[in-house]
């Protein structure tokens, strides 16, 4: 009988040394592209979807973007003036924070603060976040958008869905055929905490109120070996 995969035995050791050579591995590209790169901004992500940060490693395809392992970034960068790379660097590690990563690029300054300004992807809430609006479907019978566009427009849910978002939490039935509720249900509330159950309807709803956004916190230039934040300079 052949042994399962899950039996396989993996030394520690060997994982601790492949974590410590990625981390060498992403030091050694991070002071690589300050090298060969104009500028290094810190940028923030809401709401991450890696299908969206894809397209923006696409769009910046000339460029350099690192996301994640923000220890082993900030000490390739520096953290004080004693160990930064290049003068200045040191002051971007206190923006390498959370959901952060750095992007190295020698496109002028004002074309990356206005890309990312106007760049935002709507994308269907995940259980953990914050509501960003209230949604409630009306009584009667309950249709596909759940009364996000006028009934004239929509189609009845399908009714084998009524045992399903019966189980969510929606005390719907059967009437005739349709799937109906006798008052209506209010899914979330702005400012809640979502759960499983009420981003799994807003998903069958298609009530998408997620928005993936990048945020430039601050840059570095090698020309003048300055770091400027942007959010300062924004006001």
């Amino acid at each position: 009988m052949p042994k399962s995969k899950r039996a396989k035995v993996v030394h520690l050791s060997k994982v601790e040394k492949k974590g410590k050579e990625l981390s060498q591995k992403l030091f050694k590209q991070v002071r690589e592209c300050v090298d060969k790169y104009q500028y290094c901004f810190v940028f923030s992500v809401e709401n991450m979807r890696n299908t969206y940060l894809k397209d923006v490693r696409t769009e910046f395809s000339d460029s350099r973007l690192f996301f994640g392992k923000t220890k082993v970034m900030a000490k390739a960068l520096g953290t004080t003036v004693e160990d930064e790379y290049e003068p200045n660097l040191s002051k971007l590690s206190k923006f390498l924070v959370g959901n952060v990563g750095l992007l190295f690029t020698s496109r002028p300054t004002d074309d990356i603060i206005s890309y990312f300004s106007t760049y935002a992807q709507t994308d269907f809430a995940r259980a953990g976040v914050h509501a960003t609006r209230d949604f409630t479907v009306p009584a009667g019978t309950v249709y596909s958008q759940g009364g996000e566009i006028p009934a004239e427009e929509d189609v009845p849910m399908a009714h084998s869905l009524e045992q399903t978002v019966r189980k969510m939490g929606m005390p719907t039935s059967l009437v005739k055929g349709k799937v109906t509720l006798d008052q209506p249900y209010t899914v979330c509330k702005e400012g809640s905490v979502l759960n499983s159950h009420q981003t799994a309807l807003l998903k069958l709803f298609g009530v998408a109120t997620a928005e993936f956004r990048v945020q430039i916190k601050a840059y570095w230039s090698a020309a003048t070996n300055e770091v400027k934040e942007v959010d300062a300079m924004e006001e």
